[in-house]
């Protein structure tokens, strides 16, 4: 298969702009919320369950952010697409040498995947559910299930809310979204969407997706791994 194209970097690819400008101006300080001591186990668990259950796999990545997760997927697939809307942390991800692995990076929109990059049997999401408007979850679900093959396996994982670790959040809006204000080294503060759905909501968002679905909640995390549905 050739290279991941490259779409235009100026081109928002119809990702939220705030969303966009948040993680761009935090593309190098982003990895430190891996370093909270209270998150050590759990993310131990969850590299391990990432790397297990993408083994074998050609994995498509969507919002890939810095690379992190991408290692751990890296080490066990047959193949792995890593993609963000965000030119930033991609130069970041790009920095970490997985290109040797096998991993393509590239721009694109997580709500209209181009159909070039062709149909994979994995899939991974982490962190990227809670920023996904519950208004656009369906959009989002239709963009990756066009990418998938019958029977792929997709992972997600994400935050759950915890009191004194998490950061506060500011308000809710008419449509059951909450927010977050989160201040980076520059000294701007920025307002992110930031939902933390229960075990009912995932069920409830993904059930005319997906088969199979299985959540499990950590103390700080939540892991879900389903069996995406062909189109009816």
């Amino acid at each position: 298969m050739p290279p991941v194209a490259q779409p235009d970097a100026a081109d928002p690819l119809g990702a939220d702009p705030a969303l966009l400008a948040y993680y761009a101006a935090r593309a190098r300080e982003y990895e430190r919320i891996y370093d909270k001591p209270e998150r050590q186990a759990d993310l131990r668990v969850l590299e391990r369950r990432v790397e297990q259950a993408l083994a074998a796999r050609e994995v498509i990545e969507l919002a890939c952010g810095t690379g992190y997760w991408t290692r751990f997927i890296a080490r066990s697939a047959r193949r792995v697409v890593a993609l963000d809307a965000n030119p930033q942390t991609l130069e970041v991800a790009r920095s970490k040498g997985l290109a040797v692995r096998g991993v393509e990076f590239g721009v694109a929109d997580a709500y209209a995947l181009a159909p070039e990059l062709g149909l994979f049997d994995g899939a991974f999401a982490g962190f990227w559910w809670s920023h996904v408007p519950l208004e656009a979850q369906p959009r989002f679900l239709e963009s990756l299930r066009a990418r998938l093959a019958p029977g792929a396996l997709v992972v997600m994982l994400d935050n759950r809310y915890v009191e004194g670790s998490s950061t506060a959040l500011s308000r809710s809006d008419r449509r059951g979204n909450t927010y977050q204000l989160r201040r980076l080294d520059d000294g701007t503060q920025h307002e992110v969407l930031k939902n933390f759905p229960n075990r009912r909501q995932l069920h409830d968002a993904l059930d005319a997706f997906a088969e199979a679905i299985e959540v499990d909640e950590l103390p700080y995390f939540w892991y879900l791994r389903c069996r995406i549905r062909g189109k009816p």
